[in-house]
């Protein structure tokens, strides 16, 4: 047998890979997280097989129900959501999977960065604005951030960022990143992107949080912050540039 963890993607059913959603279509086990994967997202999974919502149980008791289904030598589907590579708990499953001897593989899924960045029709590195993108988090309940991934060092480059799990340390972000970025740059905060109920709300750092009080947003939202989000004035990339030749494109002679 084999544990597929599966990324689910942002939210949205058609948003699942196809070969996400051919694991589950076959695996006569199923557990999804499902505080954050729709349950249309596993109805595809075959008649008769164990589905479970994992949102209420322990690292033990997952991994206890992945035992099991190896001893029936029962292919596991394992679903998270977005790209499991992502906030998505894995890397202890698969180290408790390693001790055990129990095989497993992966299957990647559109990220919510990605599907909040659709929403809001952004391209997230422009020519001399930002060419980089920084997915990260704050410290809140969770796990503390390590010392060189702080807010205020990331901020310090000036590249967009997607920041995670946070929207209730809005406060902070807005302290941090305002002398670095400026109190006009401009804001994004995405309410669960992809859903039917998906809101996008868009400020700057000087008026967001009243936004989003007033929103009443507390959880399942990510925040994008960079001057990509409404930029001004850019150049053309070099890509489709006709003075700019490459293999597939060759210089063109001049008549």
């Amino acid at each position: 047998m084999t544990v597929h963890f599966i990324g689910a993607g942002p939210g949205a059913p058609d948003l699942i890979t196809l070969r996400g959603r051919d694991l589950i279509a076959r695996c006569p086990v199923c557990l999804y997280a499902g505080s954050l994967v729709p349950a249309e997202i596993v109805a595809c999974a075959p008649s008769g097989a164990r589905v479970v919502d994992t949102a209420p149980m322990t690292l033990d008791e997952i991994i206890a129900e992945i035992q099991a289904a190896h001893a029936r030598g029962q292919d596991v589907a394992r679903v998270h959501s977005g790209d499991p590579s992502l906030y998505g708990a894995i890397g202890e499953q698969m180290r408790r999977l390693d001790r055990l001897g129990i095989p497993y593989e992966i299957c990647p899924g559109v990220p919510a960065y990605a599907a909040a960045a659709a929403a809001l029709r952004t391209e997230l590195t422009l020519p001399e604005v930002a060419q980089t993108v920084i997915l990260t988090r704050t410290a809140m309940q969770s796990s503390p951030m390590p010392n060189q991934e702080t807010l205020g060092v990331l901020g310090a480059s000036g590249a967009t960022l997607a920041i995670h799990l946070s929207i209730r340390n809005l406060g902070h972000i807005v302290e941090t990143l305002s002398p670095l970025y400026g109190a006009d740059c401009p804001v994004a905060v995405v309410y669960r992107a992809s859903w039917p109920d998906e809101q996008v709300i868009r400020g700057t750092l000087a008026d967001i949080r009243p936004k989003v009080r007033a929103a009443k947003l507390t959880r399942t939202a990510l925040v994008l912050v960079g001057r990509v989000l409404e930029p001004q004035d850019f150049r053309d990339s070099a890509l489709y540039d006709p003075a700019h030749a490459h293999i597939l494109r060759p210089e063109r002679q001049r008549s």
